[in-house]
């Protein structure tokens, strides 16, 4: 299969193939968090002003920390700074400036939302728009592929050589499968009574799980302890310890005992 273009033209403008995928994903996720906030009644003013600078906050975010990861490299050639269309936006750099930029709007709207609870509306969202960008973005952009590969699925892409292993593809059906578990234990958490916040914070560890082994099997050079994979790591232990420190804080102070006939006490 032959790359597909990474640019064309309309007349005498030059359009990114890769700028419209992120367009149509951020589209996604902006009308699919919107449904869900007015189903939680949840209030949305926060949202609709303040989407397009969450946005620009994200992508910013997300391209000063791959700069940063790679500064060697920008250093001797920093005029591709700012050309994201070569590829070069950080998931974590992502969600960190988006996130910045989403409590700043949500403090500033009201004092009344609790971002726990918008996070955890939001996990889910967050992985099915992963799932879509993943194919409407690094898959349509400048060396977008993964390692080279001679398998029958190996993909060739703008800026590479050979067939590469189509990482994008395979990261959208990972991010899928996150998705779908996210609604699967969004319900039954709901029923057994997790405490607010249980739901982002499991979103955010099965990511990392599935970022860290993205990297290491088919993007790193060398295969480890490259910076993804130490964020990746750092993040499933932080997301994981908070995920313990909120179950532990939602149990009853106290129980009450009830006696039974063989002179055990059993508890409620």
């Amino acid at each position: 299969m032959k790359p597909i273009p990474v640019s064309f033209h309309i007349g005498p403008l030059l359009v990114h193939t890769y700028g419209i995928g992120l367009a149509i994903t951020f589209w996604f996720g902006y009308s699919y968090l919107l449904r869900r906030l007015k189903k939680h009644d949840i209030d949305t003013t926060w949202l609709t002003s303040g989407f397009i600078w969450i946005i620009a906050s994200a992508i910013i975010g997300a391209r000063i920390v791959h700069v940063v990861a790679n500064i060697s490299f920008y250093i001797h050639d920093p005029i591709q700074i700012p050309l994201i269309w070569h590829g070069g936006l950080s998931s974590f750099g992502g969600i960190g400036g988006g996130l910045a930029a989403a409590i700043f709007f949500i403090r500033r709207s009201t004092s009344e939302i609790s971002v726990l609870r918008t996070a955890d509306i939001a996990a889910p969202v967050l992985m099915a728009s992963w799932s879509m960008g993943r194919l409407l973005g690094p898959q349509l952009m400048y060396q977008g592929g993964g390692h080279l590969t001679n398998a029958w699925y190996g993909l060739q892409y703008a800026g590479q050589s050979g067939y590469r292993i189509p990482v994008p593809i395979f990261q959208s059906m990972e991010d899928f499968t996150v998705f779908l578990i996210l609604l699967r234990l969004e319900k039954v958490f709901k029923i057994r009574g997790y405490p607010t916040g249980s739901l982002v914070f499991s979103g955010i560890a099965l990511w990392s799980i599935e970022r860290f082994f993205d990297e290491y099997l088919w993007l790193a050079t060398p295969s480890l302890w490259d910076a993804v994979e130490v964020f990746s790591i750092i993040l499933l232990v932080t997301s994981s310890a908070t995920f313990i420190a909120l179950q532990r804080k939602n149990l009853p102070n106290k129980v009450t005992p009830i006696g039974s006939t063989d002179g055990t006490a059993r508890y409620h």
